[in-house]
């Protein structure tokens, strides 16, 4: 996966819709933290993995893929508002037993990150996140195809006023 490649376009859509929407100036920090907490929990909603009491399976991988991009999406978003981009290194991370497991993990990552704004725990969040990707079946080109063809979209999203 082209790490810099990702964070180039990441940069580029943020910049687009800052602008679009008059935030150049603003602090999206928190914003663009809930949002990956809130694009997080509607893929554990399409894995279903923590609905014990349901008999209904996953939705299709193809929408569980578009799920997990959006979450990359703002993944990115967050370590470029912090300058982490040049620093980012892909080390996949053991991942824990179960998916809800990894989704635990990811929250608490995202939650360590919001209280303490570090590299080191930025990097733990990126990591989480990509090893729930790879413990949902998706591998690294896969998750940079499916990227770059949401960044596609998200920018259409732009121009159509959504």
């Amino acid at each position: 996966m082209n790490l810099s490649k990702l964070f180039d376009m990441q940069r580029a859509l943020d910049a687009y819709i800052e602008r679009e929407h008059g935030l150049e100036q603003a602090d999206l920090f928190d914003k663009k933290a809930l949002a990956l907490l809130v694009e997080t929990g509607e893929l554990a909603n399409e894995t279903r993995c923590f609905k014990f009491w349901s008999k209904k399976g996953s939705s299709e991988q193809s929408v569980i893929l578009e799920e997990f991009v959006d979450g990359v999406h703002f993944v990115l978003s967050l370590g470029l508002l912090l300058k982490f981009e040049q620093e980012t290194e892909w080390t996949p991370a053991p991942p824990a037993e179960t998916a809800t497991a990894q989704f635990l993990r990811v929250y608490e990552a995202i939650t360590q990150f919001m209280k303490e704004k570090s590299l080191a725990t930025y990097l733990m969040l990126f990591n989480d996140y990509f090893a729930l990707g790879r413990m949902l079946g998706f591998t690294a080109e896969e998750v940079e195809k499916a990227y770059i063809a949401k960044n596609e979209v998200n920018y259409r999203r732009q121009q159509q006023g959504y």
